[in-house]
């Protein structure tokens, strides 16, 4: 593990080069006088997903373990027994305690956890989000993709299953959460420029799912028995689409009204094979756990992040700034799952 000081040492250089949307330090390992970065092979990374439990991350870790093996380093995930903000700061502030190197972080409230993670870095701690677009107190954020064109994305789909025409509504894990709603407000985007035949249902524009199965049912079911004129609900959380299907079904709904959204492939295997939801969409956690934990690193290292940097894993290989910010690092990592494909992830 590298020196408390050393480490903010690193993050200060680091945090000037970010200026310049790139950013630069000095690791307290070995220095390479060949590039003027530094390597260090006892640095303690740690990630903490939104929810330990929560399938999703349960991949996440997959990759957060295939990269400490890959390198030798001490990355682990540690994540709140459930997806709640205030827990998740615990974690974090544990995380502080134990002087860890850096804390790679999937926010559950980016404005929840500013101030822990104000903490972490002026304690020299390196710091990284995933799904924190909005998150300030980040040395950078990673995005599998451009959230507006992901929206988008979701929305095409939903689109083709409902013909182009109709009334819709958005559902997103928390009204918290940054990345849902810029899926959702993407989607809705599309709707206007492209579909209009369809209409986002004025009364409730968009729900809360609570990143819950079983809420995102009886919302659904409720949304639907309260305005019958419903044929779409597009999801965002990985637990959206599928409790809006389970929804449809029971209500004998199929056919009539139609769901898109985000879903892990095997547990979303049997609704895709019903014809329940013609296509979800994701990005493979366990990709985006070894992305981060590889950024974490670079930074580490003092390595220059700029546009193009690569993170060594399959959609995260070529990443860009986004438009505006020196933060936020966008790859091109979603898939599209169908019951065609759906058995050929592996997960």
């Amino acid at each position: 593990m590298k020196s408390r000081s050393a480490i903010t040492s690193a993050i200060v250089l680091t945090s000037a080069f970010a200026l310049a949307a790139c950013s630069g330090g000095t690791g307290a390992g070995t220095a390479d006088p060949a590039s003027g970065t530094s390597t260090d092979s006892d640095y303690t990374i740690a990630v903490v997903p939104k929810d330990a439990t929560n399938p999703w991350f349960v991949r996440m870790e997959t990759g957060v373990k295939k990269y400490a093996e890959e390198t030798g380093l001490n990355v682990f995930q540690k994540g709140p027994a459930e997806t709640d903000a205030t827990m998740q700061a615990q974690v974090i502030q544990d995380l502080i305690a134990q002087n860890v190197d850096a804390i790679c972080v999937v926010p559950v409230d980016p404005g929840a956890i500013e101030p822990v993670l104000k903490e972490a870095m002026d304690a020299g701690i390196v710091v990284v989000t995933h799904e924190g677009a909005s998150q300030e107190n980040t040395m950078y954020d990673i995005e599998a993709f451009n959230n507006a064109a992901y929206g988008a994305f979701i929305m095409d789909n939903l689109a083709t299953a409902m013909g182009e025409e109709g009334v819709y509504t958005t559902m997103v894990g928390h009204v918290t959460n940054a990345s849902h709603n810029e899926w959702a407000d993407g989607a809705v985007a599309r709707q206007k420029e492209k579909y209009p035949n369809m209409t986002l249902l004025e009364a409730e524009p968009r729900v809360e799912s609570q990143d819950n199965g079983e809420t995102s049912y009886q919302v659904a079911k409720e949304v639907l028995k309260k305005y019958p004129e419903i044929k779409g609900i597009l999801g965002t959380s990985s637990f959206d689409a599928p409790g809006v299907a389970r929804a449809i079904d029971e209500l004998g709904l199929k056919g009539k009204v139609f769901t898109a959204g985000t879903g892990m492939p095997e547990a979303n295997k049997e609704i895709l094979e019903k014809d329940l939801v013609a296509a979800l969409t994701l990005w493979d956690p366990a990709d985006a756990g070894y992305a981060m934990a590889s950024l974490a690193t670079k930074i580490l290292n003092g390595e220059k992040i700029a546009d193009g940097v690569n993170l060594g894993v399959a959609g995260y290989e070529d990443m860009h700034f986004s438009e505006g910010s020196d933060k936020v690092l966008e790859g091109n990592g979603w898939i599209q799952i169908t019951k065609d494909n759906v058995a050929d992830f592996g997960f």
